[in-house]
């Protein structure tokens, strides 16, 4: 692999231009495109332990090898790039961590697939740059991003890369030079900040394009893709942007973009109605963008017609973009597979795929009632109870003897697992007895610390209440009214243990998206308190949060100022795990009651998604009247519920 920046200039120097393809000549490249792969190897869940045909990159390999075929047919050259958060995802993920100097089993396939090159995500991070360093050594393509840039001396990315092919045109062979760059959200700075704070920096994504784009033009390249690890959803170009897709199509010199992070697909109509996208063809600001959903379930293809200039360079005369599935959905939302497992991809992942599931399957403890995350948006959910209470247990014994121990103890969960982009399958289903270790990771599905913070009563509301964002205004004495904003993350429904409040949805959210205030006289938190007694705004707490919310994930900005407690590093699963065990002692959490409920609503219906195995808990949510009414394209069966 490419370990340095003067290996990535690759000069044009020595190509023979003496004569050039002749002008209104037409060549073709076909680009193949994967993103969020999450260590999605195998088309299975193991969290379930059972085949699940809506994700895998072996039923990905099977459409690479048939696009493949299908340009060879053709004479028409093709890449294979990958748009990063590879590394992490499934629990395969974790006993995939190589100890013996093997190549990471991730690694292996892509380079079993001929990848060309690979961009990094966000998520790649998550285990650290040692782990990360260790993966890429072993990597044959280069592993490129353009806006993280390393304080000491280690390369195991390049900025960027020039991929000389060969195109026919005029039935002869002739050189192209492509460009590829490759960005990431720059708050993966924050998100994990006590992994990488004061050994990267991360650029905006849009400066850091924009020289990407300069330097590879310099060096000749005909072409320029972007690996975007970023979402289309500003339309304006601003510093610092999360989403980026679209300004960053808005760059000259830029030809396509493989973009990603937020597992939507493009071209669908997931992104109809943006400004400067059209959603049917897969063109923003004019240009050729793919996004492949997430878990290996799409297979992104640009095909792109070159027209020669007849002075040894090319320009595009024609792109469109395409989205081919590894499953369909039957009338009743069944998901089947529309390809095979590729069976070498399949026989090289087997025996870590064999390990994962044996150790997955370790006992760690016993439950008289399931854990589910079908209601999780407005009912009490045990899951995210029992995460709270073991974070508790936790973060009480080690602040056990310090000045923080007289402060009340609050924790902060969220769902992990609630269906949306990932599916009706993507729920949590812990059954009652016993708790095996792959139930552990059902219940928290990423490699996220515990951390702890010193809130004041004031921010603790203003916590909340940008954890009720998540909610549409509802208003009274209405019916049908959708409850679950889809544009907020469901990971930002913070659920406080501890204290008691309720949630009143027929105000209007008191924060937008960004975590800026709306109106400083809007309130959805009502009768909030803490033992019986109200919380007032100067009352200090101190809280069990995860590493993504206390180092400013998901815009609560009621939260920049608060104080860190300092706590050892400790994944939250291996926290759940040793409470579940008896390694923790019992908390003092788990004995109250679910801290919130919505205020009471006179004669009013919303309705609400979720998965069809929901109809297995409609006991639960009895006091909210459960009215099933249809089910959607997607698998999800609609509900209506009284408020």
């Amino acid at each position: 692999m490419l370990t340095s920046l003067s290996d990535a200039k690759v000069s044009l120097d020595d190509q023979d231009l003496a004569q050039p393809c002749p002008k209104n000549a037409i060549a073709r490249l076909r680009v193949l495109a994967t993103t969020d792969l999450h260590m999605n190897m195998a088309s299975f869940d193991y969290y379930t332990d059972r085949a699940d045909p809506t994700v895998g990159l072996t039923r990905t390999a099977s459409l690479i090898r048939q696009a493949r075929a299908e340009a060879d047919h053709a004479n028409i050259t093709t890449l294979l790039l990958d748009n990063g958060d590879t590394l992490q995802g499934t629990p395969l993920g974790e006993f995939a961590q190589p100890d013996d100097g093997q190549p990471h089993v991730m690694v292996q396939a892509l380079d079993l697939l001929k990848y060309d090159a690979v961009g990094l995500g966000n998520h790649d991070f998550n285990f650290g740059l040692p782990a990360l360093d260790t993966a890429l050594a072993h990597l044959k393509c280069p592993a490129v991003n353009s806006n993280v840039h390393r304080l000491d001396n280690q390369k195991s990315w390049v900025p960027y890369t020039i991929l000389k092919r060969n195109v026919t045109a005029d039935g002869q062979d002739w050189p192209l030079s492509i460009g590829v760059f490759s960005v990431l959200p720059p708050q993966a700075m924050d998100w994990d900040a006590h992994l990488l704070r004061g050994k990267v920096e991360i650029d905006d994504i849009l400066s850091a394009a924009q020289q990407a784009i300069s330097t590879l033009k310099a060096q000749g390249c005909h072409l320029v893709i972007a690996l975007a690890h970023t979402g289309l959803q500003e339309t304006t170009a601003t510093p610092n942007l999360e989403n980026a897709a679209i300004p960053l199509a808005a760059l000259k010199g830029l030809d396509a973009i493989i973009a990603g992070h937020t597992h939507l697909l493009l071209p669908s109509p997931a992104h109809a109605g943006l400004k400067h996208v059209d959603a049917s063809t897969g063109m923003v600001h004019g240009k050729p963008t793919v996004m492949p959903g997430s878990a290996g379930s799409h297979l992104g293809l640009i095909d792109l017609a070159l027209i020669a200039d007849g002075q040894g360079g090319w320009e595009i005369d024609s792109a469109t973009t395409e989205l081919r599935p590894i499953f369909e959905r039957t009338d009743t939302g069944q998901p089947f597979p529309l390809v095979p497992e590729d069976a070498e991809l399949t026989q090289l992942i087997t025996p870590f795929h064999t390990t994962t599931r044996k150790n997955m399957q370790r006992p760690v403890g016993a439950s008289t009632h399931p854990f589910h995350s079908y209601f999780t948006y407005f009912a009490p959910d045990r899951g995210l109870t029992q995460v709270a209470v073991a974070q508790a247990a936790a973060l009480r014994a080690y602040i056990s003897g310090t000045s923080y121990a007289d402060l009340p103890l609050l924790s902060a969960s969220a769902p992990s697992k609630f269906g949306g982009r990932a599916g009706p399958e993507h729920y949590t289903n812990v059954p009652a007895g016993p708790i095996l270790l792959r139930h552990v990771a059902d219940l928290h599905v990423f490699p996220n610390e515990l951390h702890g913070l010193i809130v004041t009563g004031a921010q603790l509301r203003d916590w909340l209440e940008m954890a009720a964002g998540l909610f549409h205004q509802i208003h009274p004495k209405t019916e049908g009214a959708p409850l679950i904003n889809p544009d907020v993350p469901g990971h930002n429904f913070d659920v406080i243990f501890g204290i008691e409040y309720q949630i009143d949805p027929s105000h209007p959210a008191r924060f937008d998206l960004k975590g800026d205030l709306v109106d400083p006289s809007y309130h959805r938190i009502r009768n909030l308190s803490y033992k019986g007694q109200p919380v007032n705004d100067s009352q200090e707490f101190v809280v069990a949060v995860n590493n993504y919310r206390a180092n400013g994930g998901g815009h609560f900005k009621a939260l920049t100022t608060a104080r860190p407690v300092p706590v050892p590093s400790r994944l939250i699963q291996h926290i759940v795990r040793d409470y579940l065990m008896g390694r923790l002692p019992h908390d003092p959490i788990a004995d109250l009651p679910f801290p919130w409920h919505f205020t009471p609503q006179n004669q009013t219906r919303t309705t609400v998604h979720t998965s069809p195995s929901a109809a297995l808990f409609l006991d639960e949510v009895q006091y909210m009247a459960p009215i099933a009414l249809e089910q959607d394209d997607e698998g999800f069966v609609r509900y209506s519920l009284m408020l």
